[in-house]
């Protein structure tokens, strides 16, 4: 499939004349919906579907990145959402800033995850839960959506917990916080203008930079962040191996989740990018990271010296207290920064979470799915964005305190059961030729996400044995550790004696790559399933179906304990 070309009735920036009126996808394309196609209408900027004008001198580079800029920044910056304002804030009241070292290993993590999604979403035009319904079958389509569904519902109530806090602080009415917010989450993606959309998204990605002045006005140690940056370290000794590992483990479940992965790609398709601006896109994807790791950096670093030396150090509660103990180091209006900056990362988390589940359904189901069309033209669309958005603050609105905390607990375990298999598809995903033609994995990619992959297992398992045996000693941890470790040397060994190894040269032709886009679904050959394929998805399935009966078990009998 690798010497596949374009369709020639597919509409490209060289068959399409000058300014169409509107332009709609044939039959035959890949695309799944017509309003895909079209000109790259940026916040920043417009890019024509006909223009072929290549991109020399510094001016004529950057006028394309400012249009491209979107996607990555958006998938970045709404994953420092409320629950990353709690998990980075515990990390920072509880153990100081030894733990900052961790976000310094999740950039390459990040950086591979993602360029695989956007990779998938320029070439193939087609959403990830698509992808996974007609490459593995009906029942890990139907899985993909059905948890996305699920967790992404829990973690929008998370977002407008996060509303509560933020509103409890500035001394603003719950009630009405959370259905003002709730309003401007659902009438900003019903103007019917993908470019309007984007232009509100990224106001409030400018608006999470909030944190850099509250950094300054708290004032930590610059260089001793610098030197735990960079600096891995372990605080408290063997004694509190358990709980330090906990908050490791939520601040990588926090930072890659798995509805990054699903609305990315999505997300690249309705803004009709294409294999020719990739590098742009990656360039976009670069600035999202940057500014991730930069403010969940400052977040650990002011709320670490906000506590340093206080009777609230090591005792973390939530973020309305974090807000209180920064007003307490830096004053009234730090609090009130911080508490706007919370408030800012709840919305813009909730817009990506709602987005990414409204995208999946309609792929999946056939549904009309793009910011280009109003909502009389994808009602389908809007109803699940929007239904959504108004369960989510509904139930944040009848629950309580305990109940709150509950379904926080729930969603860090969800996300971290379902991340490795989530990376598992889009791995298997990036290595089928018939999707990806010359822009499938190399050996490396594929090597260093194996790795990836591995770790997030092991991840995935001491968490779930945390929540299940919440008083799990250090020694079970390591055991788990060790044993992980065990089998990833064994099937290192065996991919080695196999001569697969990633030191091998790339066997893809590249030529020609920026022209290729995958041919229709319903053309392309089924993956071939060989018996260590079909022993690894049984694996899979039986670890997923026997973590999840776990943790369901375990959360019922906290509720009914309680």
């Amino acid at each position: 499939m690798t010497n596949v070309m374009l369709d020639p009735k597919v509409p490209t920036a060289a068959t399409v004349p000058t300014a169409p009126a509107a332009p709609v996808a044939p039959a035959k394309s890949a695309v799944l919906d017509d309003a895909h196609v079209g000109d790259i209408k940026g916040a920043l900027g417009t890019i024509r579907l006909d223009d072929t004008t290549p991109r020399h001198g510094l001016s004529a580079r950057l006028k394309t990145l400012l249009a491209i800029v979107g996607p990555g920044l958006i998938v970045m910056v709404g994953d420092n959402d409320a629950g990353a304002f709690s998990t980075y804030g515990q990390a920072g009241q509880n153990y100081g800033t030894q733990l900052l070292w961790t976000l310094l290993l999740l950039v390459p993590v990040l950086y591979v995850n993602q360029e695989m999604v956007l990779r998938l979403g320029a070439v193939t035009g087609v959403g990830h839960a698509r992808l996974i319904l007609e490459r593995f079958g009906k029942f890990w389509g139907a899985f993909s959506v059905i948890d996305l569904f699920l967790l992404n519902a829990l973690t929008l109530v998370t977002e407008f917990i996060g509303v509560t806090m933020a509103a409890g602080y500035l001394g603003l009415p719950k009630v009405l916080s959370v259905v003002l917010a709730a309003a401007i989450i659902i009438a900003s993606a019903f103007t019917g203008s993908f470019q309007r959309f984007e232009r509100v998204a990224i106001t409030l990605c400018v608006g999470s930079l909030l944190l850099v002045p509250i950094y300054f006005m708290v004032h930590p140690k610059t260089s001793q962040l610098a030197h735990d940056f960079v600096t891995p370290q372990m605080p408290g000794g063997a004694g509190q191996l358990a709980a330090v590992m906990m908050v490791i483990i939520s601040i990588v479940g926090t930072t890659v989740a798995p509805w990054q992965l699903f609305f990315q790609q999505s997300y690249v398709i309705d803004k009709r990018i294409t294999p020719r601006f990739m590098k742009y896109e990656k360039v976009d994807l670069w600035i999202g990271i940057a500014i991730v790791i930069i403010g969940a950096a400052a977040l650990i670093g002011l709320t670490a010296a906000a506590f340093a030396g206080t009777d609230g150090f090591g005792q973390f509660s939530d973020t309305a207290a974090v807000a209180k103990g920064i007003e307490d180091k830096a004053g009234h209006l730090a609090g009130v920064l911080f508490a706007i900056a919370l408030l800012d990362a709840s919305i813009i988390g909730a817009f990506a979470v709602s987005l990414s589940t409204a995208y999946a359904i309609g792929d999946v189901f056939g549904i009309k799915h793009s910011l280009h069309r109003g909502v009389k033209g994808a009602k389908g669309f809007y109803a699940v964005y929007a239904g959504l958005v108004a369960v989510a603050a509904t139930i944040t609105l009848l629950s309580n305190g305990y109940t709150q905390g509950l379904i926080t607990q729930f969603v860090q375990v969800l996300a971290g059961v379902l991340l490795p298999s989530a990376t598992v598809f889009l791995l298997l995903l990036c290595n089928d030729r018939a999707v990806l033609g010359p822009w499938a994995n190399g050996p490396r990619t594929n090597a260093f996400t194996s790795t990836v992959v591995g770790v997030l297992v092991m991840l995935s398992l001491i968490l779930t044995a945390s929540v299940v045996w919440p008083g799990i000693s250090s020694d079970a941890i390591l055991w788990i550790m060790g044993s992980c470790g065990m089998v990833g040397v064994l099937v290192a060994g065996y991919f080695f004696t196999a001569g697969r190894t990633g030191t091998k040269e790339d066997p893809i032709d590249r030529t020609g790559r920026e022209d290729w886009r995958m041919p229709p679904l319903e053309t392309l050959s089924q993956p071939a399933m060989s018996t260590a394929r079909k022993v690894g998805m049984g694996a899979l399935r039986a670890y997923l179906l026997i973590a999840m009966v776990m943790v369901i078990i375990k959360v019922v009998q906290t509720a009914l304990n309680h």
